[in-house]
């Protein structure tokens, strides 16, 4: 068995548009192996709401219920993210999305590896212990 990953929602959206891409390609071999997926409340909601066409909405939500969502009390998610991007910006980068810092602050409270193909959460690792796999 594989160590345990977080998928981001660049991967996911490449996956599930069927791109092949190092990250999408990684994220099918852990689903093929039942290897342990993690997602976030905020990747589950930037995979759902891209998706405009109902039926493909309800099949998504019901397959990504499959997997694993790390769970933390939504105030703390919302002020360890903060002092994140405060952080970060006091050290002079910028992280473009803010849910970014969200992610990453998952990632790092569970001590996980984070899968992504998004510059921000390269930025985020150089000033800290974020694990990231990046494509």
């Amino acid at each position: 068995m594989n160590e345990p990953l977080l998928f981001d929602t660049s991967v996911w959206i490449d996956f599930l548009n069927k791109k092949s891409t190092p990250g999408a390609d990684l994220l099918e071999r852990y689903i093929l192996s039942d290897d342990q997926i993690y997602l976030t409340p905020t990747i589950l909601q930037e995979i759902l709401q891209g998706i405009r066409d109902d039926a493909k909405y309800e099949q998504t939500k019901d397959t990504l219920a499959y997997f694993n969502v790390l769970d933390l009390p939504p105030v703390q998610a919302a002020i360890g993210a903060a002092d994140l991007y405060r952080t970060l910006r006091k050290k002079g980068t910028t992280i473009r999305k803010s849910n970014d810092c969200l992610i990453a602050y998952y990632a790092l409270e569970f001590s996980i590896t984070l899968v992504h193909n998004d510059s921000d959460f390269d930025q985020i690792e150089q000033y800290t212990d974020l694990k990231v796999w990046s494509f």
